[in-house]
């Protein structure tokens, strides 16, 4: 039975929303005094006085996360070299519906907080969050024909690539470019070893190591790191095998039952305390709900619309509007990659209040929208056996 679930495609989404719950919790308990205890603990790695001293959060946030990105990073390559990312004319409509549906939420963001020092966090609404779109997805079984997946993945994964290049382009702290010239080193020996096609990736693993304390000591955000590594691993070696396929395969369960969940017990920590009618409109919250809710389904659900009719790509085979506008409510579910990018944003804890409140609330809601929008659209094979039903059977000619 346990088996079971974990090999579902919603078992994810489950565990990162038990865990979400369970921050909730513990954050507005009398547990609250030692969950902010533990996050903020210090933890140092130094090595003759140099080296990393960081409170337990930033541990999760830079250096689990990383390997969350290293996971993205894996399926990116995967998707772009052989999958659905390798034909343009196949990720010309999801491409340009998650175009959509990263500027608009943005756009909405940054008008809810314009002239205010908030407008930093106008990329918080920007991401979708691929583990809970997908599972909520997963839940609605048969009702949504298989295209209509792999128009959401292909969106969520261009989702994720535009979210790491906003983190890399604006989301960098002081540039130490002493750091960044050594980060070279490792990256050309990782280009060596991917040139060579290697079969042992332990040596790529290290240097991956070496090039995220290089990175994190650059100013750039360190988990970027993952993502530049995940593309120096062969995708197929000299015999044959993937190791690329075979490391995806092998992180996915840690990915998806350890470092989301983790991730987000330590940041879904809304403390309700004080909280009134009037947090819920403040500009950072309105913003990320306004963006998340209103501005993923006029982004995803309008440009998808405007290709369409301009005749540039087609809808999936079995997808009609109603499937449509189901998976833009599903992309307002922003949870992971929203809080991640909140967190460097801001730094208050009264203003990261505000985000986790906004998210939350904004996930709720586009997940159950999105969710009965999808299972009251019906399942396409049910609708084609009652048209087949319907239809008159011919007689031969006499």
């Amino acid at each position: 039975m346990l088996e079971k679930f974990f090999k579902h495609e919603a078992a994810g989404g489950i565990a990162l929303m038990f865990a979400a719950i369970a921050a909730l919790i513990i954050a507005n308990s009398g547990l609250s005094t030692y969950y902010d205890l533990g996050l903020n603990s210090i933890l140092s790695i130094t090595i003759a006085g140099e080296g990393l001293s960081k409170p337990l959060i930033l541990w999760i946030n830079d250096g689990l996360m990383a390997i969350f990105f290293f996971y993205i990073g894996l399926e990116l390559k995967r998707e772009i070299v052989e999958g659905k990312l390798k034909n343009p004319r196949d990720i010309m409509l999801p491409g340009l519906a998650a175009v959509g549906g990263m500027a608009v939420p943005a756009v909405l963001y940054a008008a809810a907080n314009w002239g205010q020092p908030t407008i930093v966090g106008w990329a918080i609404p920007a991401a979708t969050d691929i583990a809970f779109a997908l599972g909520l997805l997963a839940l609605v079984g048969s009702r949504a024909p298989a295209g209509l997946k792999i128009f959401l993945l292909t969106l969520a994964i261009l989702d994720d690539m535009g979210a790491i290049m906003i983190i890399a382009l604006f989301y960098t702290a002081d540039l130490k470019t002493y750091y960044l010239l050594l980060s070279l080193i490792p990256l050309a020996l990782m280009g060596w070893l991917n040139f060579r096609a290697v079969h042992r990736i332990g040596p790529i693993i290290i240097l991956g190591i070496v090039l995220w304390v290089l990175v994190l000591k650059s100013g750039v955000h360190a988990t970027l790191a993952g993502v530049i590594t995940a593309f120096f691993i062969p995708l197929n070696d000299r015999w044959g095998k993937s190791p690329l396929r075979s490391l995806e395969h092998m992180l996915h369960p840690w990915v998806s039952f350890f470092i989301i969940p983790v991730f987000a017990f330590a940041n879904a920590g809304v403390v309700m305390a004080g909280l009134t009618l009037q947090d819920l409109f403040a500009p950072i919250t309105l913003g990320i709900v306004a963006g998340l809710v209103l501005g993923k389904q006029i982004g995803v659900l309008g440009i998808t619309w405007l290709v369409v009719k301009l005749r540039l790509a087609d809808l999936p085979y079995g997808v009609n509007w109603k499937h449509v506008y189901g998976v833009s409510a599903l992309a307002g579910i922003g949870f992971t990659m929203s809080l991640f990018i909140g967190g460097l944003s801001f730094a208050t804890a009264a203003d990261m209040n505000h985000v986790r409140l906004g998210v939350l609330v904004a996930s709720l809601i586009s997940g159950l929208i999105g969710f009965f929008v999808l299972f009251a659209a019906g399942n396409p094979a049910e609708a084609k056996t009652e048209v087949s039903d319907a239809t008159p059977v011919q007689q031969p000619a006499q």
